[in-house]
């Protein structure tokens, strides 16, 4: 039988970004967005069974066999690690496993806009990095804080379900906490970091209202705030953090975002024309003094077009990025219109 380690080795070598195993399914690795059989057996539930006790210690496992999903980290001998997630479907135990590099990317290597350097040095206030599941969104954001701790003196704390990269303190104090080990929830390590001194605060998801309250607020109080969500565009994250309040609070968290909010930064990954991988297409809005205006006013369908003519700013609308990689021949023309499509929708 082959071992797990021996998949998820075989899922590094061919640059994969997931793993998928399952009870009664092939192995499944994703190669450049599409999904590959690993081997020509199927898993059984006995096999499903040791996997889980290979890559799961016994408190995992006590809490999996309890809420029947569970967020953690395991890393291979020689140092490869992968974000894990275990869950129960119809037929059993399955486990969706990411890689996370050992090392953390450059702003170069990520093709990161120098407007991100910018958002770094800001002193308060929110940036959030957004797109859907895989579109690199921790990756960017592990890219930022390290490019914070490489560069100021600042007291940077994570709150992350699981911890996916290490940070080591350079110039700056960096303390990282893991849901569900180090703290009980992202909304209660949000409330006793504004006790903790930091600078810098890094959200690993916004997911409920609880947590997005207690993200605005820190922002609001003189914390820089980095955080992640799923939404495609700039307008549909803003959108997002205020459909999530009750109606009554709705101008009052308009009105916080206008102040708070730094920029959005929306990913989207897209297989490359020649070779192997994906590059990434970033739309990003900077909040000027016109949108701040625009999140107060309710008017949030106007942000499209002060994206479209804020380029001295920094911004940029996902579409025209699209085509910005079209035009370098990054990728081609029926994948470009593919992703306008998406975009439109």
């Amino acid at each position: 039988m082959t071992t797990i380690n021996e998949f998820l080795n075989k899922t590094l070598e061919l640059s994969g970004s997931d793993l998928h195993c399952a009870t009664n399914q092939f192995p499944r690795a994703r190669i450049d967005g599409s999904l590959e059989p690993l081997s020509d057996s199927r898993t059984t539930e006995e096999e499903m069974k040791e996997i889980l006790k290979t890559v799961m210690n016994e408190e995992q496992f006590k809490r999996f066999a309890e809420n029947w999903e569970l967020d953690f980290f395991y890393a291979l001998e020689g140092g490869s690690g992968f974000r894990v997630n275990a869950y129960l479907d119809s037929e059993g135990p399955a486990l969706a496993f990411r890689p996370i590099p050992v090392d953390i990317p450059s702003f170069e290597a990520l093709d990161l806009p120098e407007i991100c350097k910018e958002l770094c040095q800001m002193p308060n206030g929110i940036i959030l990095v957004t797109g859907a599941t895989g579109s690199g969104k921790s990756t960017t954001l592990a890219t930022m804080v390290d490019y914070i701790n490489s560069t100021e003196k600042r007291h940077i704390l994570t709150i992350e379900d699981p911890i996916e990269f290490y940070h080591r303190s350079k110039e700056s104090l960096v303390n990282q906490r893991e849901v569900g080990s180090q703290t009980k929830s992202f909304s209660a390590a949000l409330k006793s970091a504004l006790r903790e001194d930091p600078d810098t605060i890094l959200i690993g998801e916004m997911r409920d209202l609880e947590t997005i309250r207690l993200a605005l607020t820190a922002a609001e109080t003189g914390h820089l705030v980095l955080a992640t969500l799923h939404t495609s565009s700039a307008p549909k994250t803003i959108n997002r953090i205020i459909d999530v309040f009750p109606a009554g609070d709705k101008p009052m968290v308009r009105s916080m975002l206008a102040e708070s909010l730094r920029a959005v930064i929306t990913q989207r990954l897209i297989k490359r024309s020649i070779g192997k991988g994906r590059v990434a297409a970033r739309e990003i809005l900077i909040c000027t003094p016109a949108v701040r205006n625009l999140i107060r006013q309710d008017l949030i369908p106007q942000i499209e077009s002060a994206m479209q003519t804020g380029k001295s700013y920094g911004m940029i609308t996902m579409e025209q990025a699209v085509k910005d990689l079209l035009d370098k021949g990054e990728i081609t023309a029926e994948q470009a219109a593919v992703e306008l499509v998406l975009g439109s929708g």
